[in-house]
């Protein structure tokens, strides 16, 4: 995909206002402690929060680089002060990692901050690890990430995808991400969490080990007021806190006149303890929409009205509650696989849902010859309709999909 003019206009426009601005900024240690609300200022034309007490300066809106493979758009954020890139080793098949990379040479370490992150081998439907999880293999796993990206250091590293407090607190990952911090080899230790996410964020300010929780956090939760709760708790604890899935699971929804991306980034962004969230924008235009965000993040009352309305609609963002795991016959990890139908039919993103179902060693028919589906929903979703949909994408050639 090309830049159009319009957008290398808009482009160098933004260069201008974001001028001078000399890339990230970690507070110095005789600095007043950035884990206090209201730790926020206007820089030109952007917004910036301070991550907890990390001291690091993010823009409020950040990249994640998860749905594309377009060099040319992450160029675009770096070139117009969204300097953070949120990525993970298994991104696009593994090749998220060195694309960045390539993208980064000849750039000034200090022009741009990476977080990325790695999971090792648990079981899908309690979340604990298996006893292939070892030191050596996570610490393998930081160093692949570093080749891949051809850094020295990232500046957060997410122990990724947790969601139970004894995987939280699991020492061999904890104990091969403390010694990666002191070789230098991360600045800050994260944790990412796509469900169950008060009891992580509870777990990880426990731990005195984390630096960052990277949560996912919107308007369709229905334990929202639970999560808000705990991630006051965590940034009063001093972590840095980076919300996900703030559109709550319709990443098709930056044009949708029925659910406006900018309020749903605006919504999260009210919680003064959000210290920044990453979007997935795959276009050019999307990337415009963030950047108004960027520049005023005030919600506005057509806004909150559109998001009541939106959460009337049932939509894409499974609660990750856990009921369907206790009524399912063949104890199917059904909220990875709605996770999935989320990635294919919300994102648009085939590789990624195809590779999240390759990873869940499903039967050949995964609802077999169940009958009646005996789960209930949350969401009220026809859970078995929706597995049977998106288990087909596993029978599709990785060829015809890469």
């Amino acid at each position: 995909m090309q830049i159009g003019k319009e957008g290398m206009g808009r482009r160098d426009f933004l260069k201008s206002t974001a001028a001078g601005l000399g890339g990230f900024v970690y507070l110095s240690s005789n600095e007043k402690s950035p884990g206090e609300k209201g730790q926020e200022k206007k820089e030109g034309n952007f917004t910036y929060r301070t991550l907890g007490k990390t001291g690091m300066k993010l823009p409020v809106i950040t990249m994640g680089v998860m749905n594309t493979s377009n060099p040319a758009l992450v160029r675009v954020a770096l070139d117009n002060g969204l300097f953070f890139l949120d990525t993970a080793q298994g991104y696009q098949r593994g090749t998220n990692e060195s694309m960045i990379g390539e993208e980064l040479k000849g750039r000034s370490r200090n022009s741009f901050a990476i977080a990325t992150k790695a999971r090792l081998a648990n079981n899908q439907n309690t979340g604990l690890y298996t006893e292939e999880a070892t030191e050596e293999a996570y610490t393998k796993k930081i160093d692949t990430s570093l080749k891949s990206l051809g850094l020295d250091y990232v500046d957060i590293y997410h122990h990724h995808g947790v969601w139970v407090r004894e995987t939280v607190l699991y020492e061999p990952i904890l104990n091969s991400l403390v010694k990666a911090k002191k070789a230098g080899k991360i600045r800050l230790i994260g944790l990412s969490t796509h469900r169950n996410e008060p009891e992580v964020l509870h777990a990880a300010v426990e731990s005195k080990v984390y630096d960052v929780v990277l949560t996912a956090y919107n308007f369709r939760q229905k334990h929202g007021e639970e999560v808000k709760k705990a991630i006051a708790r965590a940034a009063e604890a001093g972590l840095g806190i980076i919300a996900m899935k703030t559109i709550g699971g319709n990443a098709g929804t930056y044009h949708n006149p029925q659910i406006d991306a900018r309020a749903c980034f605006k919504w999260a962004l009210q919680d003064p303890n959000v210290h920044t969230i990453i979007t997935g924008f795959t276009t050019f235009d999307q990337f415009e929409t963030d950047l108004s965000v960027l520049k005023d993040i005030t919600l506005s009352q057509a806004e909150k009205g559109n998001l009541r309305r939106a959460t009337l609609q049932s939509g894409l963002y499974c609660q990750g509650c856990g009921t369907c795991l206790t009524t399912c016959v063949k104890q199917l990890p059904i909220p990875d696989l709605m996770r999935a139908y989320m990635y294919l039919y919300g994102y648009r993103n085939l590789v990624e849902a195809q590779d999240l179902l390759y990873s869940l060693n499903l039967p050949a028919n995964p609802c077999g010859d169940c009958g009646s589906c005996p789960v209930k929903c949350l969401n009220q979703w026809n859970v078995s309709e929706r597995l049977q949909n998106i288990a087909r994408l596993r029978d599709v050639p990785s060829e015809f999909i890469a």
